[in-house]
């Protein structure tokens, strides 16, 4: 938040209009006769409010909103170029409050439109951000957006293809790895982690991609979903390296982890990966089973009661469409059907394809 020093007639005529107040309303909003307000207009930097009345406009100052906040610095900042040594009144260290609140708006923003794979409007917004403050100079409200920023940049890097290099998906991994590991966050350390060991099997490196993936499927950092998704992934990276025997047996237990933990997309996502390495295996049987189960058999019957669920249709999810099954973004999920009608809501989960 912008702190003001000194007041003279200045910073008073600055607060005035980023109030959006005429001289009479910002007299009767302050307390004090029109006639002063008018001298400070007139007279700007060459006239001092008395100190009580200083501390008056810093109340004011104080209980302005943010846009308002915002407006008032950008005046003053175009008032000061005109007035010699004005601009020394006012400082304001790193990110004012209502900056954090627009940076964590821009965010949500930005995990939206990666959904929509408008790359152009998410890099946009993140650029926005991440050009406009250093690290070094954050305390750690802004440190954490700041590395989120960072790892979401890394995932507008992964979805365009940019795997590896100095502008790349790892590069941003890795520099938000190490703001978090700063913050001592340990959940977000792991889920970088997982991230990174996205771009590794990308990278066509599928035995290290699968060590990685082994080593986050039993990682207390990360939640039951993010080490079920880790061991489904371990299964994806040996079964693209030939071996679809062990891969099946690792992707039946990630499955039986998703129906534990009532996933039903990652479950289906399981079911349709699971079909493809025991395709490669030869055992066309049972990929017939798998991808007639009842995540493929199409939409779901009325199956729920308090026994279990079933659930919905198969989708899609190539290996660099994976940004809707990682730690760093939430899922929406829809609220409880109320009792007496057709079906509940976990039969009635959105079969939209993935981003």
């Amino acid at each position: 938040m912008a702190t003001v020093h000194h007041w003279t007639g200045l910073e008073a005529r600055a607060l005035r209009l980023a109030l959006r107040l005429s001289v009479r309303a910002f007299a009767e909003h302050l307390g004090v006769a029109v006639a002063t307000v008018s001298k400070w207009e007139s007279k700007r930097a060459k006239t001092e409010p008395r100190p009580d009345t200083q501390a008056i406009l810093d109340t004011a100052l104080g209980r302005a909103d943010a846009p308002a906040h915002l407006r008032f610095e950008t005046l003053l900042s175009e008032m000061a170029s005109t007035v010699q040594g004005a601009g020394r009144r006012v400082t304001a260290a790193g990110p004012r409050a209502w900056e954090y609140e627009s940076w964590a708006d821009d965010l949500d923003r930005v995990v939206v439109a990666l959904s929509r794979q408008n790359f152009a409007f998410a890099d946009s917004l993140l650029s926005r951000w991440l050009a406009r403050f250093d690290a070094q100079g954050l305390d750690d409200k802004g440190l954490y957006l700041f590395a989120r920023s960072t790892a979401l940049l890394g995932d507008l890097r992964r979805d365009q293809g940019s795997v590896l290099g100095p502008l790349s998906a790892q590069h941003s991994y890795a520099g938000a790895r190490a703001v978090f590991t700063r913050l001592d966050i340990p959940r977000r350390v792991a889920q970088l982690d997982l991230s990174l060991a996205v771009v590794t099997e990308m990278s066509g490196r599928l035995e290290a991609a699968a060590r990685q993936y082994e080593g986050l499927a039993v990682d207390d950092r990360l939640s039951h979903r993010d080490r079920a998704r880790a061991r489904l992934w371990v299964g994806t990276a040996l079964s693209k390296n030939g071996r679809h025997d062990y891969a099946t047996r690792v992707m039946q237990a990630a499955t039986r982890d998703f129906e534990a933990l009532t996933e039903p997309d990652d479950w289906s996502v399981a079911h349709q990966k699971l079909a493809l390495a025991r395709r490669g295996a030869g055992d066309l049987t049972q990929a017939l089973h798998s991808s007639t189960s009842p995540a493929a058999a199409g939409p779901p019957t009325r199956r729920c009661n308090a026994y279990g669920w079933t659930p919905p249709t198969a989708t899609s999810c190539s290996p660099t469409q994976r940004r809707g099954m990682m730690g760093s973004r939430s899922s929406i999920k829809p609220p409880a059907q109320p009792r007496g009608t057709d079906s509940c809501t976990n039969c009635a989960v959105s079969r939209a394809s993935r981003p």
